[in-house]
């Protein structure tokens, strides 16, 4: 599995950005796409997963009704929407592939992992 993403970028608070993750060699462990960043000085958090079959959706509460995460099955492309934005979304965003988990907002559920995107708000 390879996963690219794409689509960072600065922009000011209150705008709006979305990324990309490009998936190939999609195999049956690669059920759940997820969004993860990672801030400076900080631990890498879960921001929002899709799975492909069903499209169920599952968000990070300082996410939830500003960003918003699709794919297309055709492409095998993920989508996370991200409008609103906030200084504190500053942070270099990771695609992550895995399996069905009990434990799906951890990274250890995830097998493959895309390169980051860095996102960055101004205030």
């Amino acid at each position: 599995v390879q996963l690219q993403a794409s689509g960072g970028g600065l922009v000011q608070a209150g705008g709006s950005l979305r990324l990309s993750c490009a998936a190939s060699r999609l195999t049956f462990s690669s059920n759940v796409m997820g969004w993860f960043r990672q801030a400076p000085g900080k631990e890498r958090e879960f921001v929002a997963l899709i799975s492909w079959i069903g499209g169920s959706t599952l968000y990070a509460d300082s996410v939830k009704g500003r960003f918003t995460i699709s794919r297309d099955n055709a492409d095998n492309t993920v989508y996370l929407q991200m409008n609103s934005l906030k200084p504190e979304d500053t942070a270099v965003y990771y695609c992550a592939a895995g399996p069905f988990s009990s434990s799906p907002l951890r990274e250890s559920a995830y097998d493959y992992w895309g390169k980051g995107t860095q996102v960055t708000v101004s205030s």
